[in-house]
């Protein structure tokens, strides 16, 4: 693959953990232990490829609307994960990034998830973004309440798309490049709205659990092939 066609972020939302455990017969939080060992495959094939950042969209502001049961048993899997992979992270020179609005997240997982954003904070090969009880619709209300305040205190400051782009949870992180979802559903399912307009968006029908290195390899070579002209003329 051509080194100078690697997107420099790849984010994915990470999706049919449910349908693969019902397929099987098995409750849906079985498909969510499985999905653990695809991310595991996709950090490591990014590293590899040579991919600076890759984000996964691991639960929504809207996905609280879940059984409790269900939901208890995410946040603990999450718990467990970061724990579980910290030595990983540490060898492979990781940076573990969780974005969202964290305040709905226990006082458990947010000191872990400090404790790990801080460990990893000088890391370099990879930067990994887990975005957890995000929302595209709540991160641009927030970063529009930023800049209300900012204008309130300073009438007459203008603001242009990168100003608003820095109030924004992703602010320093570059926009993605390549988008995946997996399942065959074609959407972002408010995901990340400002920050894909000029992302390629790349849908594969294979649940979230059996996409592993090759799949994200597949996509990569999409994602080469395409010629990204950001409304210009080439």
């Amino acid at each position: 693959m051509d080194i100078n066609k690697i997107p420099t972020h790849v984010s994915i939302i990470m999706d049919g953990n449910g349908r693969w455990a019902k397929e099987r017969g098995q409750e849906r939080t079985f498909g969510h232990f499985e999905g653990v060992e695809s991310v595991r495959a996709c950090t490591e094939a990014a590293v590899e490829a040579g991919v600076k950042y890759l984000s996964l969209f691991a639960f929504s502001e809207e996905n609280w609307a879940r059984p409790a049961s269900e939901v208890n048993t995410l946040m603990e899997l999450m718990m467990k994960s970061m724990k579980g992979e910290f030595e990983t992270f540490m060898r492979n020179g990781i940076r573990f990034m969780v974005l969202g609005n964290r305040a709905q997240l226990s006082d458990a997982l947010n000191a872990e998830i400090d404790d790990i954003m801080e460990k990893t904070s000088r890391n370099e090969t990879l930067t990994l973004i887990l975005f957890l009880s995000y929302s595209g619709k709540w991160d641009i209300l927030q970063a529009a309440k930023k800049m209300a305040a900012v204008m309130a205190a300073h009438p007459g400051t203008e603001f242009s798309a990168s100003d608003f782009s820095r109030l924004l949870v992703t602010a320093d992180i570059p926009d993605p490049d390549l988008l995946i979802r997996t399942s065959g559903e074609q959407r972002i399912s408010n995901y990340l709205l400002w920050q894909t307009a000029y992302s390629e968006f790349y849908f594969t029908p294979t649940l979230w659990p059996d996409f592993r290195k090759e799949a994200f390899r597949e996509a990569l070579a999409e994602y080469a092939r395409r010629d990204r002209r950001y409304g210009k003329v080439k």
